[in-house]
């Protein structure tokens, strides 16, 4: 077996960290060995590792340079030697930062970047710092052909070096099944809704806009949004301001999104910067009809009127044309849904997304690196 460090800020909430978790508990125990590198081992993903049984070295650094730096380096320099760490993977933007100096300093065989997003993101300090670790690294994976383009067109990385690896659905969890609803919207015609973080780059105020735009063309008509982020308050306010707030509902992060995922029949994302969505895909396969900005990765889950509805980001007009397309005509909605469904399913199902990574892993293993 190959000792693996997948290394990730934290083991809360959010989509990265659900992918390692993921990661970690599905790969092939007979040729890899997993374990776990964080800052801050602790939330949802932190359970789910524990219970099954994937070793976690935290490292509670306080900043990039901070005098915790050298701290953290020798607790990782003592884990890498104890495990006979192989390869070191790390997955967001404060890893690539630390972790991919780190393994080249401890002399680590494989060392791989990842970038799951575009770099307008983060925040401009560490972007020097990004590009020593794209030089650093033996290869950087990233979750998306848009994601690809930024970085050969936008950061000159050569393409040599870039592995695309798109998220991976477990399609034991995340099927279609019929609709049902929670008590809070157990009266709604139709409920609309979204999953993710509450924070700018999600673009939720325009769904809030469109929402206000299309409610009166159906009695009933439903919002929820599920998520914990900055924004939350701010969203809050504005549903108020714009007289939606009686039909409106906000519920927290949950480890399981499934039951919402269930109660939602239009799922919207109406993002301003995306890479590949998990939250999308996992509604698509839940056997939501899906509604999403023309932006990043998710022209590359949804064909426009095939696998669900595009429209142009930040223009809650064309949402609400959209949404309203899908509220009036049942037949369309319910047959995007079950295209979509299919789509995810054939496409990323676990085990094919798991064999993909693997051969990222064996290829650069077997180059000698």
């Amino acid at each position: 077996m190959t000792p693996l460090l997948l290394m990730v800020r934290t083991l809360g909430h959010g989509g990265t960290e659900r992918q390692v978790a993921q990661l970690a508990k599905s790969l092939d125990r007979t040729a890899f060995e997993p374990h776990i590198g964080c800052f801050v081992n602790e939330g949802f993903r932190a359970q789910e590792l524990a219970a099954a049984g994937v070793p976690v070295l935290e490292m509670p650094m306080h900043g990039f340079l901070s005098l915790d730096s050298p701290r953290d380096l020798r607790l990782m320099g003592r884990y890498v030697r104890r495990h006979g760490i192989r390869l070191v993977h790390t997955f967001d933007y404060p890893m690539n930062v630390f972790g991919i100096p780190a393994a080249r300093l401890l002399r680590v065989p494989v060392v791989l970047a990842s970038q799951r997003s575009y770099r307008s993101l983060i925040p401009p300090k560490y972007h020097g710092m990004l590009r020593l670790s794209d030089r650093l690294a033996n290869g950087i994976v990233v979750n998306c052909e848009a994601i690809r383009r930024h970085l050969v067109e936008d950061y000159c990385v050569p393409e040599r070096k870039i592995q695309v690896w798109h998220n991976a659905l477990d399609t034991t969890q995340f099927h279609p099944a019929p609709r049902q609803r929670p008590p809070e919207l157990r009266d709604a015609s139709l409920v609309i809704g979204s999953v993710s973080v509450l924070r700018a780059p999600k673009g939720l105020p325009v769904l809030l806009e469109a929402f206000a735009r299309v409610r009166p063309s159906q009695p009933g008509l439903r919002l929820v949004l599920v998520g914990s982020g900055p924004d939350r308050e701010a969203l809050a306010r504005q549903s108020r301001d714009l007289g939606i707030h009686d039909a409106c509902l906000f519920r927290p992060s949950v480890p399981d999104v499934v039951p919402w995922l269930r109660a939602i029949d239009l799922f919207v994302l109406p993002s301003i910067s995306e890479a590949f969505s998990n939250s999308l895909m996992e509604a698509m396969a839940c056997g939501c009809c899906p509604i999403a900005s023309r932006v990043g990765g998710n022209p590359e889950l949804i064909r426009h009127g095939e696998t669900g509805l595009l429209f142009e980001s930040r223009d809650s007009a064309d949402l609400a044309a959209q949404l309203l397309a899908a509220i009036q005509n049942a037949p369309l909605r319910e047959t995007l849904a079950r295209n979509a469904a299919a789509w995810v399913a054939e496409q990323f199902a676990l085990p094919r997304s798991i064999g993909r990574i693997q051969q990222i892993y064996e290829h650069f293993l077997a180059a000698g690196h």
